[in-house]
């Protein structure tokens, strides 16, 4: 072995569940090591639908609990990361096949109701026909429903989490593998496997399994434990589109096979669509979008929208692998989202806890009870739960108001033209800040790389933010890919490469 380390909590998987868990070890003083076979959040929590919600279809399952929990944490995300996460309005018009309109209205009123609100509005009945909301739609839809939920960049929230966790104390190894661990009365001893062929041993007196869809794979080929059989694999898909229409809303589709498809305003110019829930099995780094699931996705929204939408209009695509906490009896819609913590702690050995299921919107609460569960093994020196409101970096504004903060940045940086600036917003928040410095022109970033992408932002990312290749930056980080030439992206790779074989 190369090195030798020693923590108190190894994490496997950079996702957002692993990320959130190491934020919230590091602040309570805890000495945490987090590894990640690839990029931070560059496998589920990199394709989700971008909602921050507290799920209103759940009620049709009786999930008051899980949706009443998941609402209270849409509260606490908009005040400690309110340039991450952000409302929106959207919009469920009614139609044929549409569930009927008394079970929805009652289901918005519980989904009003469950959980206090701060900051977001109570839902409302629309008139389509004369509701600015109605004019993207077919005439057929006259009637409908508005409410309020919350959009985010989820890879984003993945590095920020992380990014914390580090300024905490945390180590974040990207591209590291965890090949194999023993375990041992007062601790394990784990093999790492870094870029390059590096190699590591950790000594850890708690595991952590955040592997997501490789959760079973790492209990059984890594942690030489059984395997859960409970684990489900859920595919799902989405698909992005040039724009579809004006307005900031989003649009909730019931479809005719009962499916809800999500239509929204994606990254500026597109309109991202899903999802789809297919069984999955196979690798799931090899997962890919179907040309079956793209026409569903296409005649879902064209059923519902004046302009009909073909399958060749797609301009992009996604999929990821949820990893779900179920039976095999049953279907993939109908399994909760709700997550499960196995713990393996046998009388005398170091314990290993397994995360299975959950979502983006209740990680931050995810990563307490986990702590909270490893806490008698551990024993934290501070040991109060304090995530809920120590804002994540960037979401220190004044009033947690996003709206003044993008006004008092054009301020000071007028030169850099508005789409750019709220993209920097959006992104880093206050730290757009570090980014833009003392600059006093386009040209004090250094070499723009094309859609507003200067070296100055490509260097913050990889000091900061773990960035080591051009997909990393122009996929997750930014987005950028989607308005980027070839010939921009190989000059921006051959910058990432350079400047990477240089420090």
């Amino acid at each position: 072995m190369e090195s030798v380390a020693d923590v108190d909590l190894l994490i496997i998987g950079g996702g957002i569940n692993g990320a959130g868990i190491a934020r919230d070890a590091a602040g309570r003083g805890l000495k945490v090591m987090l590894c990640e076979a690839e990029d931070l959040g560059g496998a589920t929590s990199s394709a989700s639908s971008k909602l921050i919600h507290g799920g209103l279809r759940y009620l049709e399952y009786y999930k008051f609990c899980f949706v009443r929990e998941a609402l209270a944490e849409r509260e606490v995300l908009l005040s400690i990361a309110p340039h991450a996460v952000w409302p929106a309005r959207f919009v469920l018009p009614l139609g044929e096949g549409s569930r009927p309109a008394f079970l929805i209205a009652a289901g918005l009123f519980l989904y009003d109701r469950l959980a206090p609100r701060k900051h977001l509005q109570r839902s409302e009945r629309l008139d389509l026909r004369t509701a600015p909301e109605g004019a993207p739609l077919k005439e057929c839809f006259k009637r409908g429903f508005a409410y309020a939920d919350c959009r985010t960049d989820d890879s984003r929230l993945v590095v920020l989490n992380a990014a914390d966790a580090r300024e905490r104390g945390a180590t974040v190894l990207t591209r590291t593998r965890c090949v194999s661990a023993r375990r041992g009365p007062e601790n394990w001893r784990a093999a790492l496997a870094g870029p390059g062929g590096g190699r590591m041993e950790v000594t850890a007196r708690a595991i952590v399994n955040a592997a997501g869809p490789w959760a079973g794979e790492v209990l059984h080929k890594a942690l030489g434990l059984p395997p859960s059989g409970m684990l489900r694999l859920v595919k799902g898909s989405h698909i992005i589109v040039r724009r579809l229409y004006e307005g900031e809303q989003c649009y909730v589709l019931q479809n005719d096979d009962g499916r809800i498809i999500f239509v929204m305003p994606y990254e500026g110019s597109f309109t991202l669509i899903g999802t789809t829930e297919c069984p999955f099995a196979g690798d799931p780094a090899a997962v890919s979008v179907s040309g079956e699931e793209i026409a569903y996705l296409a005649q879902a929204v064209s059923r519902y929208f004046r302009k009909p939408l073909s399958p060749q209009d797609t301009v992009g695509s996604f999929a990821g692998v949820r990893p779900l906490y179920g039976s095999a009896a049953e279907k993939a819609g109908a399994i909760t989202r709700e997550y499960v913590l196995s713990l393996d702690a046998p009388q005398g050995s170091a314990p290993a806890l397994t995360v299975f299921g959950g979502k983006i919107t209740t990680y931050r609460r995810l990563a307490e009870d986990a702590i909270e569960k490893l806490a008698p093994f551990l024993h934290p020196p501070r040991p109060a739960r304090w995530t809920a409101s120590a804002p994540l970096p960037g979401g220190g504004m004044k009033g947690q108001d996003f709206g003044l903060f993008l006004q008092m940045l054009g301020v000071k940086y007028p030169w850099l033209g508005s789409a750019i600036l709220y993209r920097l917003a959006r992104a880093y928040g206050t730290r757009a800040e570090r980014i833009l410095g003392s600059a006093r022109e386009a040209a004090d970033l250094g070499t723009d790389f094309g859609s507003g992408l200067f070296a100055a932002e490509i260097n913050y990312l990889m000091d900061e933010e773990f960035a080591g290749t051009a997909g990393d930056i122009l996929w997750r980080r930014t987005k950028l890919h989607l308005r980027l030439t070839q010939e921009q992206t190989d000059r921006i790779g051959a910058y990432v490469d350079a400047r990477a074989q240089s420090r």
